[in-house]
């Protein structure tokens, strides 16, 4: 019963989506692209971007919009391997606008200047990429998401008759730089993809790369040319604000990650100096820091080696974030420690080193809030290398 259902309603749909291939769109029609603000959750700070397709004389006002996805209980499992589908869904433009009114969110509205065979292609690609059996699409959150697509859609269509101008390109940014700049550094958000990501987005991006960020689309399209007969033309004939809200902000918790670290550094430091006075060591201490920062690393190393992220590869938090902690953190409960173990803590933090060194230089850019983690890390490992040098 369930897959006659499912069959009707493709039938159902595939329907539509012929006839909608059979309109033609009036002289009145218009193409847009819509650049929206953005929003309280973190997977809406970046803002969104859409296509608007209206036509007054059919009645017609819809917005495709690539950035649909359907939270199903194996969500995140999806996300973390990099194997979620995003699709684009076809919807009326007044409920778009009205959720977005609703979430407080600005809205600005670009129409394309295109000739009516323009038009009339813009409108066929996107129906047929409404379809059911087209919709779907692996999500990638910096080459293949709901703003780059408009950048795609646009070249494919208009070819070498558009031209993005990198005007807006004013300072050579990485990735992670652009990024960054729209996460506050001091949210667990941030930290968790600083942590996560590795040294593919530290590279500096071209003026293409920067538009997997909405803003940048608003700004590449803006700026951008549009070629006919051998003259130029703005690719934007018109501009209208459709939202007007401020731009929200990032609420900073006061349990944000440099806080909390800040917090176990001074920890950290209370019990070392006691141990230091005392002559031992508080296993407890090792055990959470080893196994905390291993633990972390093994999601590295996943990450990396067992998921099809393009961007997780090469990443140097595993210098700090070190694996092979997960089972130090066992071996250190032990009251006698082998005598290679302050060899081992030598290594941790000559890994640290050459961190450090490789953020300076700027191979990769790591979250300012790992600072007192990396200021905990040399702490102890010093103290502990010292004491087990001792006691061997």
């Amino acid at each position: 019963m369930k897959k006659k259902y499912i069959s009707f309603l493709f039938i159902i749909f595939s329907i539509q989506g012929l006839i909608s291939q059979s309109l033609r769109l009036s002289v009145y029609s218009e193409v847009s692209i819509i650049t929206v603000g953005p929003g309280n959750a973190l997977f809406e700070a970046f803002g969104h971007s859409a296509i608007r397709i209206k036509d007054p004389l059919l009645k017609m006002d819809a917005i495709y919009n690539y950035g649909v996805f359907d939270f199903t209980p194996d969500f995140y499992m999806n996300f973390a391997k990099g194997r979620l589908l995003y699709k684009l869904q076809r919807q009326p433009f007044d409920y778009f606008l009205q959720s977005n009114k609703a979430d407080e969110r600005w809205m600005k509205g670009q129409v394309l200047n295109l000739t009516q065979q323009e038009k009339q292609a813009f409108f066929l690609y996107l129906e047929n990429n409404a379809l059911p059996q087209n919709a779907f699409y692996h999500y990638d959150p910096y080459f293949d998401n709901c703003a780059t697509k408009l950048r795609d859609i646009t070249q494919e269509i208009l070819k070498d008759k558009v031209q993005f101008s990198s005007e807006y390109v004013t300072h050579k940014q990485s990735l992670r730089q652009l990024m960054d700049k729209e996460l506050s550094w001091n949210t667990w958000g941030s930290f968790g993809i600083n942590l996560a990501l590795g040294t593919k987005l530290d590279k500096v991006a071209s003026a293409s790369e920067y538009m997997y960020l909405p803003d940048y689309i608003y700004s590449a399209f803006k700026n951008a040319k549009k070629f006919d007969n051998g003259s130029s033309k703005p690719l934007i004939i018109k501009e209208e604000v459709l939202l007007s809200f401020d731009e929200k902000k990032q609420r900073i918790s006061w349990y944000n990650p440099f806080f909390v670290f800040s917090f176990l550094l001074l920890i950290a430091v209370y019990v070392t100096y006691r141990d230091c006075k005392n002559n031992k060591r508080s296993k407890w201490l090792d055990f959470t820091i080893f196994f905390i920062t291993g633990l972390s690393g093994i999601l590295i190393v996943f990450l990396w080696f067992f998921t099809d992220h393009i961007t997780t590869p090469n990443n140097f938090n595993i210098l700090w974030a070190f694996p092979l902690n997960f089972v130090m953190a066992f071996l250190l409960l032990r009251k006698h420690q082998a005598k290679w173990i302050h060899f081992y803590l030598k290594l941790c933090l000559l890994l640290i080193v050459i961190a450090l060194i490789i953020w300076v230089t700027k191979v990769q850019l790591f979250s300012l809030a790992i600072l007192p983690l990396i200021a905990m890390l040399i702490l102890r490992y010093y103290y502990l290398n010292k004491l087990l040098s001792f006691k061997k």
